[in-house]
Order: structure tokens, then sequence, then C-alpha cells
């Protein structure tokens, strides 16, 4: 594993890790904000698990597709923080009105988190492979340089 790997991994499983922390710490809280179909607070620990797997993935498997994962969770969760802290949306479909336009520690967090998670997993998306490299199989030689 190169350095870029070392430094990247470690990144995004952090950043998702405090992702997960956040709304499954928080998801309670918000459990009367609602539709028929679905509360806020199903929504967050949906969020959090998301980010555990996510976090797991890239670390027992750093691939170009985990990271890509790892960025659509974390890209994603840092997506709704700014949409209903910075607008007010209303109430989408089924999703409840989640406005919130105060900033408090917790969501604080998350979202420096999830936007360095996000980061961090598009630079490793870049480095990373897609697949494995099959080990066994016959390794090209570099052409000596003389």
């Amino acid at each position: 594993m190169d350095l870029r790997r070392w430094l990247l991994v470690p990144l995004v499983a952090g950043g998702l890790a405090v992702d997960a922390w956040v709304h499954l710490q928080y998801a309670g809280d918000y459990r009367r904000v609602a539709t028929s179909v679905v509360s806020q607070a199903t929504l967050f620990r949906l969020e959090g698990g998301a980010a555990l797997l996510a976090a797991v993935a890239v670390v027992l498997l750093p691939r170009r597709a985990t990271a890509v994962l790892a960025a659509v969770v974390a890209g994603g969760g840092a997506l709704a923080v700014a949409a209903y802290t910075w607008g007010d949306p209303g109430r989408l479909g089924p999703l409840p009105d989640m406005y919130e336009p105060l900033w408090f520690s917790g969501k604080t967090a998350s979202f420096v988190a999830e936007v360095v998670a996000a980061l961090a997993a598009l630079a490793l998306a870049v480095a990373l492979p897609a697949t494995a490299r099959r080990s066994g199989g016959r390794r090209r030689s570099r052409p000596s340089r003389s």
C-alpha cells in the first residue's frame, strides 16, 4: 500500500466514523420530525449505518468502488446538512421538513467530517486500482534503463 493510501484511508474511515457516531447519537432527538412514511430519526439511523458500512468497506477492501461508495455517503450527508441548514426546502415527498438553521457541536463535527471524508474518498478513488491485482500471475517486467 503506498503512502497516499496510508494517508487517505484513515481520513475517509475516520470522517465516516464521526459521521456515523453523530447521526446515531442524535437520532432519538429527531423522532418527532416525521411524515406518515419516515421520521428524521430513521433517516439519521440509515445515514449512521451507511457511514459505518462505507468506513469498514474502505478499510477492509480499499478499492475504487469502495472509495466511490464512501464519497457518495459522505458527500450526500454533507449536502443534506448544507441544504437543510442554509435553506428551507420544506417537506420533500415522503421526507419530513428537516430545516434546522442552528449549528451546534455535533452538527458541526459531522459536517466537517463528511466534507473531509468525501474529498479524501474522491482522492482515494483516483489513487486506487479498480480491482485487486491477482497474485500468482505473471508480472510484466519493466524495461531496463541502460
